[in-house]
């Protein structure tokens, strides 16, 4: 009786594991397939809304008209910086950009486009050091803005160099006093490229320590680019969009306006340096191709420009201090085959419409400026607006103007 239930038992077991075998069978084919389905129908990816504040050209050493009375830039500046401050609790208006209608709230970043400084040329009247204005720019705005995040944390900076910056540091064809002073340079680099051991005065080279680096934000690849997207700085911005896909839309900010002036590119002649009488300044490292002088336009390096632009249509935004006031136009290049987005902004100081390079000199300042930068991730939309800070002196209210909103798809 014992051997047959042994059998017995041998008979069962391989049925049994096969009934086990089977089940398993059964529930791996369900999880297959309900695998194959969550692949073929991820979660949508949310992106959400980015915020910015950008402005340019402060010019801390210059003086200029302002509510009544001739004062320094900080004093200008430090108004600016209050006005700033209020503008979380403002409502955007209904002009059919990005939240439209809702409180503005709050902002991620603020967008310095460079000339932060004013180039410390000898006088009358003598403008003070590169140290002493980067001092002020510390105090008033690294310092003064109170914005803070959705996290509740402080908005952060992301700074560019402009054409004054780095004429302090490597020298301007006019005699400046001292001939050189990294300050501004140093400190941009330090704070937006992080360096393991921050650089100093004496161990800055604009050479070599160019200020180029790029930011994700709301799915859209932003690139803040040294100066002018001239060769050399191609060939950093090739390999930085190298690492994004060839959809992610891309935002371009940088000092220069896309039509460069002539003056800005190295010396074509003799040793190529900068000297009184060929007036090259030598901010970009390419060499000027289209002659010469400082008065010729800058059309193969523009061509050039456009040519890089052709090969990457992803890029949808160009934003520029250097020449300011406010404005929104298409690009359209030397040859009139492009249309890029491109975003002008004012400047507290040198305003040609609010400031001291308007043709009297004084300049109109209740058309004083700045712009919100507000891009949907999800709809891949990005809206500019101007905001009038003051139109009507010391108690002035903020006022949106014009506004301009593109797809970047």
């Amino acid at each position: 009786m014992r051997n047959q239930m042994k059998l017995t038992a041998n008979r069962r077991g391989p049925r049994h594991n096969f009934l086990i075998n089977e089940a398993s069978l059964f529930f791996l084919l369900l999880l297959s397939v309900y695998s194959c389905k969550k692949h073929e129908d991820p979660l949508p990816v949310t992106y959400g809304i980015a915020q910015f504040i950008y402005t340019s050209d402060l010019h801390y050493g210059e003086s200029r008209t302002f509510r009544g009375a001739m004062v320094e830039a900080c004093m200008v500046n430090e108004a600016l910086v209050q006005q700033i401050n209020k503008l979380p609790a403002m409502t955007y208006p209904a002009d059919g950009g990005v939240s439209e209608g809702t409180m503005v709230g709050a902002f991620d970043y603020i967008i310095i486009g460079g000339d932060i400084t004013s180039r410390q040329e000898v006088g009358p009247p003598q403008i003070q050091p590169a140290t002493v204005s980067w001092g002020q720019f510390a105090a008033g705005y690294l310092n003064g803005i109170t914005l803070t995040n959705r996290n509740n944390q402080k908005a952060g900076f992301l700074l560019e160099c402009g054409n004054h910056d780095v004429s302090n540091d490597i020298g301007y064809p006019k005699p400046i006093d001292p001939p050189t002073d990294a300050a501004a340079m140093v400190n941009i680099y330090n704070l937006m490229m992080n360096p393991p051991v921050p650089l100093t005065n004496s161990t800055y080279n604009y050479s070599t320590d160019k200020i180029n680096y790029s930011k994700n934000l709301a799915g859209v690849h932003l690139m803040f680019v040294n100066m002018w997207p001239d060769s050399a700085e191609r060939i950093w911005m090739e390999k930085d969009l190298a690492n994004i896909t060839v959809t992610t839309p891309v935002i371009i900010f940088t000092h220069d306006q896309p039509d460069c002036e002539a003056k800005h590119f190295t010396n074509p002649n003799g040793s190529h340096d900068i000297n009184s009488t060929d007036k090259f300044e030598n901010l970009v490292d390419e060499r000027f191709k289209d002659g010469t002088t400082t008065d010729a336009e800058s059309t193969i390096e523009q061509r050039n420009m456009v040519a890089f632009l052709k090969t990457h249509q992803n890029i949808k935004a160009y934003f520029h201090g250097n020449d300011n006031w406010n404005e929104f136009y298409i690009f359209k290049g030397p040859d009139n085959d492009i249309n890029l987005y491109v975003y002008r902004v004012d400047s507290p100081i040198k305003g040609t419409i609010s400031g001291i390079e308007a043709p009297d000199g004084i300049g109109d300042e209740t058309k004083l400026s700045f712009q919100t930068i507000v891009i949907d991730g999800d709809s891949k939309t990005l809206t500019v607006r101007e905001c009038l800070w003051n139109t009507s002196g010391i108690t002035s209210p903020l006022i949106w103007g014009t506004s301009s909103t593109i797809s970047l798809n």
